[in-house]
């Protein structure tokens, strides 16, 4: 049913620095081939710069912490089949319940964070945040991430939520669920919550901080303290890799429109895929750098709370 690889479970014995990492970008985010060589790309940057990756998924019904090269290309040739889910907390009970119907599955932040913490990984390098989506004062329409960060003591990385969201109510939920909420930055400047494509949102973030460093020592004291919730650090986009804000509202707002009629976990890929036709491309090459950019980040973190606990 769960299942940590040895060298994760090596790495979290003898405190070297971990850095966990979803699927559902490589099962509903990212097409084949191209979806194969950003996990490769993801998990060098994390070595490269002193940290173990821990890539999480589901194979025929096993939840696995720390999938191997020739697991990770299953689960990145499985997307798009009828057998692969986009696996939330709801999700995880039905997948490896029933492993007779061989079932796979990529993972989202609130599943990646659940399997994470049950592993003993306290940092989490992800793309965009779920959150609230426009109109959810009629659909309902919140995403289970937030609830996780609320529940589930693992620090997650992100380049902002994910910008066809609701930003200020998403901001108000992850108050009310207690989650701290910072972005990476300087204090003597004016720092936005990131707006995932963009650097800016017109958004003020809640907290900054500056150095990787800072930001294990949050988190450590966060462990130390035995808070049951998460902490989110925002991680801006590049400044050579963002699409400005006020040219990605269009693509947005169109985006938005067309999918009014798909709710549930089916909207937030179809609007994915309708910003990557109406920027040609642009949205998906913006997701790359920035994803890439929160696994090094990740890397650093992690690197400093391990120093931390020896």
């Amino acid at each position: 049913m769960f299942r940590v690889s040895e060298e994760v479970h090596d790495a979290i014995s003898t405190n070297k620095p971990v850095v966990a990492l979803e699927t559902a970008i490589y099962t509903h985010g990212y097409p084949s081939p191209s979806n194969r060589k950003l996990a490769s790309d993801i998990e060098q940057i994390i070595r490269s710069n002193g940290a173990i990756p821990a890539t999480i998924g589901l194979l025929n019904g096993q939840a696995i912490v720390g999938l191997s090269s020739t697991e990770m290309d299953e689960i990145a040739s499985s997307a798009g089949s009828k057998s692969t889910v986009k696996v939330s907390r709801r999700d995880l009970a039905y997948l490896t319940g029933l492993p007779h119907l061989k079932l796979n599955g990529g993972t989202t932040i609130a599943a990646t964070m659940i399997l994470a913490h049950k592993a003993g990984i306290k940092v989490f390098a992800t793309g965009g945040l779920g959150g609230v989506h426009r109109g959810a004062e009629r659909t309902m329409d919140i995403s289970a991430d937030l609830t996780e960060l609320g529940r589930t003591p693992v620090a997650v990385i992100s380049a902002g939520m994910k910008s066809f969201l609701d930003f200020p109510m998403t901001l108000e939920i992850l108050e009310t669920q207690g989650v701290f909420v910072s972005t990476f930055g300087s204090r003597s400047a004016k720092v936005d919550v990131p707006a995932f494509f963009s650097r800016n949102s017109g958004i003020k973030s809640p907290n900054t901080v500056e150095t990787a460093e800072e930001a294990a020592h949050i988190i450590r004291a966060s462990h130390s303290l035995k808070l049951t919730s998460g902490q989110l650090f925002f991680n801006p986009i590049p400044v050579d890799d963002e699409i400005p804000k006020e040219e990605m509202d269009g693509f947005i707002a169109a985006a938005v429109e067309s999918a009014k009629h798909i709710i549930g976990k089916d909207n937030t890929p179809y609007v994915l895929n309708q910003l990557i036709e109406r920027s040609e491309g642009r949205s998906l090459k913006a997701n790359t750098a920035l994803v890439l950019n929160n696994a090094l980040m990740g890397a650093k973190v992690a690197c400093e709370l391990a120093k931390l606990s020896q």
